[in-house]
């Protein structure tokens, strides 16, 4: 193929493309967000080295992927040690460009590890933590957008065509395809998998209500549900109650890891989740998913481009015509009933549904 042209007029195109290091740490949803980005840079520029500065629990999700030659683990339970790690790692990866995408000071402190001539962050009015003063060059001034368009700006700046957008989330080799067939052979019904419990507690959505889900995605959707997630203290409590309260008992997949759980939504039918990471990774696989959003804007962190009239909006009233920027909002899940859910479902069948 190729490689795409890089826009003359933009304000870095002429910025070398060698070896491009990206500062973004943090959460799998962002993690998801970033690999567009990859896409649109190496279809300019093939050759292109890319470095990535991650979490460990992210890193697990993009380790391997085509995209990325490089990992950088900061540790950030290690406290002043993580950081001396990160700068010790840079000090052998010479950068010709840094995409600061995370405004916190923490990413700032990172990009001051590398000499790299060009380090692109936000502009002042969305740089918190005066991030900017750790960059030398900043994307132009912009109203709060979706996160995937936010992080465009930053390949926009350098030229790079966004279009196609493209994820390129796995699985990638031919164990993962291996584990993947195994885990879906024994079932007779196509998967539903539930995204129990999320981040924080705010975002989750009671797990009585996902039992009275759960029997209604056997006995009247045909569907096989499936528990996704870890195992933390609140997964597991929810998975307790969920099969206390379920008639019809779904399968636990709980604790499978990110790369098999992005195994499994590839294998599913349909996908339910909170505003989560599994959200955002069920979008880059292209799988039909009922999102429920309360806590978080979801003009900011909805569904990308896919499955929006899937999307319960309990963020906003009825009617309200809320701007991007709002902050989160407290005990909005709640309000989020069987009937929401199970209405896009059955949306989901008349206008998804495949076979």
């Amino acid at each position: 193929m190729k490689p795409a042209l890089r826009n003359a007029g933009a304000p870095g195109a002429d910025v070398p493309l060698d070896h491009v290091l990206v500062v973004m740490m943090s959460a799998v949803g962002d993690a998801v967000h970033v690999l567009p980005v990859l896409h649109a840079i190496k279809r300019v520029s093939p050759a292109t080295k890319v470095t990535w500065v991650l979490q460990p629990g992210p890193a697990t999700l993009v380790r391997g992927h085509p995209l990325v030659d490089d990992i950088v683990l900061f540790d950030r339970s290690a406290g002043l040690r993580g950081f001396l790690d990160v700068r010790r790692e840079l000090a052998t990866r010479p950068a010709s460009v840094v995409l600061n995408l995370q405004v916190y000071f923490k990413a700032g402190i990172i990009t001051t590890f590398t000499q790299a001539p060009v380090k692109l962050g936000f502009d002042h009015a969305r740089a918190r933590d005066m991030n900017w003063l750790f960059t030398t060059h900043r994307i132009p001034p912009h109203a709060m957008q979706h996160v995937q368009d936010q992080y465009f700006e930053f390949s926009d700046w350098l030229g790079m065509p966004s279009e196609p957008v493209t994820w390129g989330l796995g699985p990638w080799n031919d164990e993962e395809r291996a584990w993947q067939r195994e885990f879906i052979a024994p079932f007779e019904r196509p998967i539903a998998p539930i995204v129990i419990a999320t981040s924080k507690a705010q975002k989750d959505w009671m797990p009585e209500r996902w039992a009275e889900v759960c029997d209604a995605l056997w006995h009247d959707f045909g569907l096989q549900p499936v528990l996704v997630g870890g195992k933390s203290p609140r997964e597991l409590a929810a998975e307790q109650v969920i099969f206390a309260r379920a008639n019809q008992k779904p399968v636990s997949a709980l604790g499978s890891g990110l790369r098999r759980l992005a195994a499994i939504i590839d294998s599913a039918a349909l996908v339910l989740s909170p505003d989560t990471g599994p959200l955002h990774m069920t979008v880059a696989l292209q799988r039909p998913v009922v999102s429920l959003i309360g806590y978080s804007n979801p003009k900011r962190v909805g569904p990308y481009r896919w499955c929006r009239d899937l999307m319960i909006d309990a963020y906003g009233e009825p009617g309200e015509d809320y701007p991007v920027s709002m902050e989160n909002r407290l005990d909005r899940m709640p309000r989020i009933s069987v009937r929401d859910v199970l209405d896009r479902v059955e949306r989901w069948r008349s206008s998804y549904k495949t076979g």
